[in-house]
């Protein structure tokens, strides 16, 4: 039976001798990272968090649509040029006069005019659109995993970190003495500036973290000669080090920050915003992109609050930090991504793709146009407003649809679970843009571009093409989510921009292991070279204790004049008359702590 004018699946599905074969990319099976051959079981670890997969959540889009409903737009042909011009499925629809093609107008851009797929069906490789990039794949051979992560974390991005974190440290110990809350034996009061060489061999102990993993992050540098003992941790650097170059860590001058020249949008992503920048820019340059592309979100756990963080009760994390991902479906290597910051409220909504989740993708394939690229995304982002503006810039457009976006027609926004039995498929085209609800478990809805209603048959079942080829691509992103999640570097920090600090640096090996492209080497074993040649390259001999305390200014004390009395040695304070026990370490002069420090040091 019809159902609101839009034909069913019995009548459209061609038979499996004529099934569309999808192209050599989709049918290939799912590549293990160009050498990875166990099974994942083997890389799941200690602290791996749950990973919802996304084929699994496109099945519960459902649960989330709104109870808004969509626009009703009568099933007739066009009048306009159409892709499909071979005779209507249903005697009902007027037969269209064949005209040629002619270009989209903006004016008629988001005009949909719905009508039923006609049959035969055009197959959807002809559909697609023809894809350009001659050599996908790096840009750079690299020799070693050490090369191809130092492509990606070179010396101009790490010689930021190193200035801004000294300059924050000496800002950190001022305002603690000016507090009252330093002491003689603050860790910051053994401050030294830190060097290039130091910062990697501090992201080599955090990668190493993540291989061998701890409850607490003293057992690193625990002495005690047992099972479980890991003396290479302190042979590199000293417990108290490792944690003032945590809590010192920075990226950006706080002075950058004021309000009256920056929006909300922008306050919230200075802190990182160099590290963002620089990371895309690599990324982009250090790799050409093959034709399937993912664009998803990826949700970092934070526990704390915080004005950028989500809330998604129906996600792998309840509360998280939200980035925006384009990457390549084939290898799972991150091309581009964006922070979520809040709302920008600064983005004109003067037509359909003028919103801030179209904008979005919009930005993440900038540069992209007309290669022939293929975008699978979920119903977070899909419309058939965004479909059509991606066809016209030589995009193809994949995925699942929430049946309440605008211009859907309201005969598939009415269609319930209840309409349609297992299996079945209804669907409608207005040429560029297909839609289609199928059932299985639940009702899902896709959108597409160039699929229709072809199906094709995987394990003795016949499914739609579409929602063969939108699993494939989305599994082999989970693919790289699992690996991420069996080193989890990004665990015990306390602020936000830290922790997304050490998502970057996990995914950043992952996409170095990407560039490297040795099928002989495991991902594992990557991570285990690279640490190793971290270390060797930058290995720093241990702080010379003399020379640290000229960095910082704090108060000290003179010695005891004699062991177990309370009597120490007393100076002329270089401001008052009086005689003084205290000193400034730095200066090494004389000076009352409270009364006479501050007078001092402003004063010279």
């Amino acid at each position: 039976m019809e159902v609101g004018g839009i034909v069913p699946s019995h009548a459209l599905m061609p038979s499996s001798s004529n099934s569309p074969v999808p192209d050599d990319e989709i049918n290939a099976s799912l590549i293990n990272y160009g050498s990875e051959t166990e099974s994942d079981e083997e890389e799941v670890g200690i602290g791996q968090s749950l990973v919802v997969p996304r084929v699994v959540r496109m099945l519960m889009d459902e649960d989330e649509e709104d109870e808004e409903n969509g626009l009703n737009v009568s099933l007739e042909w066009p009048t306009q040029s159409s892709i499909c011009t071979s005779k209507p499925a249903s005697p009902m629809l007027p037969t269209p006069t064949p005209v040629s093609p002619t270009p989209m107008e903006p004016s008629n851009k988001f005009k949909f005019v719905w009508r039923a797929v006609s049959m035969p069906q055009i197959e959807p490789h002809l559909r697609r659109e023809p894809f350009s990039q001659i050599n996908s794949g790096p840009t750079v051979s690299f020799a070693s995993p050490y090369e191809a992560f130092i492509a990606i974390w070179d010396r101009e991005i790490m010689e930021v970190i190193v200035r801004e974190t000294n300059i924050y440290a000496q800002k950190l110990a001022t305002a603690m003495l000016e507090n009252g809350t330093i002491y003689p034996n603050s860790r910051i009061t053994h401050w030294q500036d830190t060097n290039v060489n130091e910062l990697y061999t501090y992201f080599a102990i955090v990668l190493a973290m993540g291989k061998v993993v701890k409850s607490r992050l003293e057992e690193y540098w625990s002495t005690s000669q047992d099972i479980f003992s890991t003396p290479c941790f302190s042979t590199e650097m000293t417990h108290d080090r490792f944690l003032l170059l945590s809590k010192c860590l920075h990226f950006n001058s706080n002075n950058d920050c004021d309000p009256a020249l920056l929006t909300r949008h922008q306050i919230n992503l200075l802190k990182i915003k160099p590290l963002i920048d620089h990371l895309n820019n690599n990324f982009s340059e250090l790799y050409n992109l093959s034709q399937n592309l993912v664009i998803d979100e990826s949700l970092t756990t934070w526990k704390g609050w915080l004005d950028i963080n989500q809330s998604f009760p129906n996600e792998a994390a309840t509360a998280e930090i939200k980035a925006y991902e384009l990457c390549e479906s084939q290898s799972g290597y991150l091309w581009r991504f964006e922070l979520h910051a809040g709302l920008d409220t600064s983005t004109p909504q003067d037509n359909p793709i003028s919103g801030t989740v179209p904008a979005l993708v919009l930005r993440l394939l900038d540069g992209l146009e007309h290669k022939g690229h293929t975008i699978w995304m979920d119903s977070f982002f899909n419309s058939p407003a965004l479909a059509r503006e991606l066809k016209v810039r030589g995009f193809d457009c994949v995925g699942t649809l929430r049946t309440n976006r605008q211009f859907v027609p309201y005969d598939l926004t009415r269609l319930t679970i209840k309409d349609l039995t297992v299996g079945q498929v209804l669907g409608c085209t207005s040429g560029d843009v297909d839609l289609m609800v199928w059932r299985d478990r639940k009702r899902a809805a896709f959108i597409s571009t160039y699929h229709g209603l072809a199906s094709t048959r995987f394990r003795e079942k016949l499914k739609p093409t579409v929602v063969h080829d939108y699993s494939l691509c989305m599994d082999r992103l989970d693919r790289r989510d699992r690996l991420l999640a069996t080193f989890p570097i990004e665990r015990r920090t306390k602020a936000w921009s830290k922790k997304f600090f050490r998502r970057l640096l996990n995914i950043s090996v992952l996409n170095s292991y990407i560039l490297l492209q040795n099928q002989s080497l495991l991902h594992r074993n990557f991570r285990n070279a690279l640490v190793t040649d971290l270390l060797t390259a930058h290995r720093t001999p241990k702080p010379n204790t003399t020379t640290i305390a000229t960095q910082v200014h704090y108060p000290a004390q003179y010695p005891l004049i004699k062991r177990g009395k309370s009597d120490r040695l007393r100076r002329q304070c270089a401001v008052c008359p009086k005689r003084t026990v205290s000193y400034c370490k730095a200066c090494n002069v004389a000076m009352c702590t409270y009364t006479c420090y501050e007078t001092y040091h402003t004063s010279h």
